[in-house]
């Protein structure tokens, strides 16, 4: 259930960062708060290889989602934040020590 695509790079876009789409066929790297279009796994020749669907695990910064669907947002250093509104996801995995959540986009 994986997808992975490739976009054309913004400035500033760059592995381990989310991102979102800016221009045609273009992403961008995520301010804190934005939705997010996917995670960037890899970048090459102005290119940005972006993972839109399937399960990852990143860093979260303040409050643990709980497991279940929550809504997440793009945070700073390619990390997430639990949102008021935009997007759920279904979160698998909460490791509160660490501070890492796992989920399916």
């Amino acid at each position: 259930g994986e997808q992975v695509l490739s976009f054309e790079k913004a400035s500033g876009t760059e592995k381990g960062v989310f991102v979102k789409v800016s221009a045609n066929n273009t992403v961008a790297a995520c301010a804190a708060a934005d939705n997010f279009a996917g995670y960037c796994i890899d970048t090459a020749d102005g290119f940005a290889v972006v993972k839109t669907h399937g399960y990852i695990e990143v860093g979260y910064t303040g409050t643990a989602p709980a497991v279940g669907f929550a809504k997440l947002a793009a945070d700073a250093g390619g990390k997430v934040k639990k949102a008021d509104t935009g997007r759920e996801y279904l979160v698998i995995k909460v490791d509160s020590t660490a501070a890492t959540v796992g989920f399916i986009m």
